[in-house]
């Protein structure tokens, strides 16, 4: 017997991650394709690092010459006995810059037959950085604050970060030489585009293309005056995706229809103001099918000059548990498949009718919680947060809503 419509939903958000473990992913494509057998570097950079570089550990073993990890901070696993690298993020800092210093001296020692392995997962824009001549650690902050808070689509926000900087856009390869280069990626941005993930390292991208038209004053000169370098004569590079949001919601749905519930799965990518996103989604879920309905995607929030606690997740939720005040028998979770969401170490929510009454109870207005992006603060009140910790992967978020009848 199923033990109730929110465990169920949990369960169900559960068999998403567990479809797109970075462990996992990683092990079966080298088994499924697997490489040389000259020596291998690897190079595992993003929020899934340390679960993809132990999958690649579990097959490829003495065959590893040299090995890296770089992620954000309280995601090393102590199981390889590698270097692993905390670094910043969400937003760079110092040990960004010397994690991107650390990748090019170690490219640069390796020998002339060693093959090279790269992990990236999302998070990589963040965590590892060479900056293009002419811009300083206090302007990359500056960029990477306004961006964040910008509402700006990833695509355009890696635009930005790429013709600022030495290694993204392809820009890593004049550190690879001629040595045969694989990467394995799982896909935190919409429509799977390996040149957007991790801000593409190791796949060309013509300086400024994608960069939005409406900058403020400062972010435009600094683009001007950066000189970031071209890639002089770029080698070929194996690219596999080996995880995407669409697993996800495959994996979600179906233990959904284990568990007997008529299941509808929503392919178009959730997108733009997470509130109104929120707002939809329930407008749908009420208006839809008895059932699962499974969404995934990335939604974007417009920060005030202090936001509160919370991410786009918990910021979609709350604007979701007040379209359902009052609606008897319907639930509405968003998540963060990286664990995280904003400036907080929860997931994401899970909230239905009784949320907005719950948070009114101890005299918290949802109402203004919304509006400060201090939506982690009234979820906390309801008892509506979901708190995972560290996943082990990242493919953007899923949204998962049943309404019984």
């Amino acid at each position: 017997m199923s033990p109730g419509p929110r465990q169920d939903l949990l369960g169900m958000f559960s068999a998403g991650l567990r479809a797109v473990d970075g462990y996992t992913v990683v092990r079966e494509a080298l088994l499924g394709a697997p490489l040389s057998d000259a020596p291998v570097a690897v190079f595992a950079i993003g929020k899934a690092a340390a679960a993809m570089a132990e999958g690649a550990h579990s097959v490829l073993g003495a065959q590893i010459a040299d090995g890296l990890v770089i992620t954000k901070p309280g995601h090393c696993r102590d199981t390889l006995g590698w270097p692993c690298l905390e670094t910043g993020h969400p937003q760079p800092n110092e040990l960004s810059l010397a994690a991107g210093e650390r990748v090019c001296e170690q490219l640069q020692s390796l020998s002339a037959d060693t093959q090279l392995l790269f992990l990236i997962s999302g998070g990589a824009s963040a965590l590892v950085e060479v900056l293009a001549d002419g811009i300083d650690l206090p302007q990359w902050v500056r960029v990477n604050e306004w961006l964040l808070g910008s509402g700006l689509a990833i695509d355009q926000v890696n635009a930005v970060r790429i013709a600022l900087s030495r290694i993204k856009g392809g820009g890593l390869l004049n550190w690879v030489g001629q040595r045969p280069v694989t990467q394995l990626l799982i896909s935190d941005v919409p429509g799977d585009r390996p040149e957007v993930i991790g801000s593409g390292l190791l796949l060309p991208w013509p300086a400024h293309t994608g960069v939005p038209a409406a900058l403020p004053a400062w972010l435009e000169a600094l683009l001007r005056r950066s000189s970031a370098p071209t890639v002089a004569d770029p080698r070929p590079v194996t690219t596999r995706l080996v995880a995407t949001n669409a697993h996800a919601r495959v994996a979600a749905a179906a233990q959904a229809e284990r568990l007997g519930y008529p299941v509808w799965r929503h392919d178009s990518p959730l997108s733009g103001d997470a509130a109104q996103c929120g707002q939809k989604l329930v407008a749908a879920l009420r208006a839809g099918d008895i059932g699962v309905h499974v969404w995934g995607g990335e939604t974007t929030v417009r920060l005030p000059e202090r936001p509160g606690r919370g991410g786009r997740n918990q910021h979609l939720a709350l604007a979701a548990a007040l379209e359902l005040d009052g609606v008897a028998r319907a639930w509405l979770l968003a998540c963060g498949t990286d664990g995280s969401d904003g400036n907080t170490d929860d997931a994401g929510a899970l909230v239905d009718g009784d949320s907005v009454a719950r948070m009114r109870q101890v005299d918290c207005d949802p109402v203004a919680a919304l509006a400060a992006a201090d939506a982690g603060s009234a979820l906390a009140h309801s008892g509506d947060l979901i708190h995972t910790g560290p996943t082990g992967t990242n493919v953007m978020d899923l949204c998962i809503g049943l309404r019984q009848a």
